[in-house]
């Protein structure tokens, strides 16, 4: 629960990343591990069903445990030993047998990870379906297409949902890959698996493959204490992510503006003091948290460089940071959705505002169709000129031109119409809407 982060709040990312959420992962961690041992005939099977049942969180005192992790600075310490108490004391030895406090946390950290990004993905699959709806039901929808600010040429709503798209795509299909690598970590101290032949491994290796797959996690190549390839990954996806859906963000709410009001919110948010507004709320949430993002992947990334073979302090900020990350852009899918879902289109306004510079809104293809009877220099000119005239006096520039005898064989209504000058802007919706 946060009032500094509304964004968050109540969102399923929110509660897979809740403080019981990592100290269940953190136990499952543990768990997990005397399984694979027992799998392997390194431990009794009755050990490891002890373990498993005890490690329930809603049996251990968190906040306990946060006072106690200062002393050896993680909370992996506390725990084993409060998880050792609550076996019976012959099964006692067979917890956190053989690892560090490290092959716990960071298998910790990629399970909650893993159960966060499945509910994110979820979220994206709803973002994907409405605007593919909104794609498909506006494919010839004309509307400005701005540049700079300003007006250039007519494009589609269609075009610019199935852009949306084609982003939250990008940013499932980076999500899905990072999701299927999370792997396991498990090296013990120094990441040779050393202690686990010390009591009795044979194969210490194949010890890492059962306690992936006790976990559902991937199996690494190597134990990753100080090769942070997985975090970094994580980070890139999760960056992309919130940025990807910054952008649906912020062209809602400059669609949203009062004085464009091309697109609304279906539920906006109102204001403390004036009553009449509306404002785009969802949009709001997820542009701070793609403002917010970057910086967070910017310490996951500056935290690959961890010395030797434990590192005194950037393995140490990965942990909150990565949490708020990933509750971040979590919250953000999930407002992002409820965005998606309830959008209203506008396309009356839409086609309205099309006709707001007079029909200089198509002068690239008057300049075209005109140089091919004018030449380019005279063309140029007689445009020049019959932009101002009509800006000027109030007119569009299909009346000006109409006067100029040299363009009598022109159909200059079609030309400045900009309904008629969209491009591929349907073929392409039509293209992005194969993609699954």
């Amino acid at each position: 629960m946060s009032l500094f982060d509304p964004g968050t709040e109540d969102a399923p990312a929110e509660r897979a990343t809740s403080e019981e959420a990592f100290l269940q992962a953190l136990l499952d961690a543990e768990a997990g591990l005397t399984r694979a041992q027992a799998a392997l005939g390194l431990a009794p099977a009755a050990a490891a069903d002890a373990v498993t049942e005890a490690a329930v969180a809603t049996s251990f005192d968190l906040r306990g445990l946060a006072r106690r992790a200062r002393a050896g600075g993680n909370p992996v310490i506390p725990l084993a030993a409060d998880l050792t108490a609550a076996v019976p004391v012959e099964y006692g030895p067979y917890v956190h047998r053989g690892a560090t406090s490290q092959d716990i946390l960071d298998s910790a950290l990629m399970l909650m990870s893993a159960r966060t990004l499945d509910v994110t993905l979820t979220e994206l699959d709803r973002v994907e379906r409405d605007l593919a709806r909104h794609a498909a039901a506006h494919r010839d929808t004309a509307m400005p297409g701005r540049t700079l600010t300003q007006h250039a040429v007519p494009t589609t709503f269609g075009l610019k949902a199935a852009g949306w798209r084609s982003l939250a795509l990008d940013a499932r299909d980076r999500l899905r890959s990072v999701r299927a690598g999370l792997p396991v970590q498990l090296g013990g101290a120094a990441g040779t698996l050393a202690a686990f032949e010390a009591y009795g491994a044979a194969e210490p290796l194949e010890l890492v493959s059962t306690y992936a797959r006790e976990l559902g996690l991937a199996e690494p190549g190597l134990p990753w204490h100080v090769l942070r390839t997985p975090v970094a990954d994580l980070a890139g996806a999760l960056a992309f992510t919130a940025g990807a859906l910054g952008k649906l963000a912020v062209d809602v709410a400059t669609l949203s503006r009062t004085e464009i009001g091309e697109v609304a919110e279906g539920a906006g948010g109102g204001s403390s003091a004036m009553p009449h507004k509306t404002n785009p709320v969802r949009a709001t949430l997820i542009a701070a948290a793609a403002g917010r993002a970057p910086g967070l992947a910017a310490t996951l990334y500056g935290s690959m460089t961890a010395q030797d073979e434990r590192p005194a302090g950037a393995w140490h900020a990965e942990w909150a940071t990565l949490r708020e990350l990933l509750r971040l852009v979590g919250g953000a899918a999930r407002d992002a959705a409820e965005l998606t879902g309830g959008l209203v289109v506008h396309a009356d306004v839409m086609r309205g505002h099309l006709a707001l510079t007079g029909g200089a809104i198509v002068s690239e293809r008057l300049s075209a169709e005109l140089a091919g009877v004018l030449g380019r220099a005279r063309a140029k000119e007689l445009l020049g000129e019959a932009t101002r005239r009509a800006a000027a006096e109030g007119r569009t520039s299909a009346d000006v031109l109409a006067a100029e005898p040299e363009l009598a064989s022109l159909n200059l209504l079609e030309l400045t119409d900009p309904e008629r000058y969209t491009g591929a802007a349907t073929a392409l919706v039509d293209r992005a809407l194969h993609r699954r």
